[in-house]
């Protein structure tokens, strides 16, 4: 009985996901990478990317159990080694693409439009941001307006942010993941303790 009730709510989950990538660029610290993950199986991001170019791979599926709370054993992840090879697979899958930056022409979050089926956002590296190329490369610039003295926040709040703000606005739409990614989702967590 106790595993039907799991595999039920397993399938309602995964039925819930929305297609959505969070892509994350030479992140350093694997808490803040662990607390993004957190964040994306909470507000129904299944897939997140992860670039690595300048730092030292984290493996998503060893470290980060308690800054996740086990959400990184929920997650499909994919790393790649350079940007370029990222955006080309995005492309190729029809991903409009969102870098977060402080620049002068990038939207304020309230002014951007997340409507499309397949959205990646971009973020970068705690301390040098992201890429030049990787804000090249992207269809358009995001960020956050700051009020304080200070003008950043730590990674995880700020795709937090991103990511409600991208659920909220494609609540009640069609873009979840295909059935077939669900299927196939379902059989691969059911077995999961």
């Amino acid at each position: 009985m106790e595993n039907t009730v799991r595999q039920e709510k397993i399938k309602n989950v995964m039925n819930r996901r929305q297609e959505g990538v969070i892509v994350l660029e030479n992140i350093a610290d694997p808490h803040n990478a662990a607390a993004v993950w957190r964040s994306a199986d909470a507000l129904g991001f299944q897939k997140i990317y992860l670039v690595y170019s300048k730092e030292e791979i984290i493996n998503p599926k060893k470290i980060g159990k308690a800054s996740s709370s086990s959400a990184n054993k929920w997650l499909s992840f994919k790393i790649f080694g350079n940007i370029e090879d990222c955006y080309k697979e995005l492309k190729k899958e029809g991903f409009k693409i969102f870098a977060t930056v402080l620049d002068d022409e990038a939207k304020k979050i309230e002014k951007v439009d997340f409507g499309d089926k397949k959205i990646a956002i971009v973020m970068g590296n705690e301390h040098r941001g992201l890429s030049k190329k990787a804000i090249e490369g992207a269809d358009e610039k995001i960020y956050i307006p700051m009020e304080g003295m200070v003008q950043s926040m730590n990674i995880s709040v700020s795709a937090a942010i991103f990511m409600y703000e991208a659920s909220r606005q494609r609540k009640g739409k069609e873009y979840k993941l295909e059935k077939t990614e669900v299927n196939e989702l379902e059989k691969e967590f059911c077995w999961l303790k």
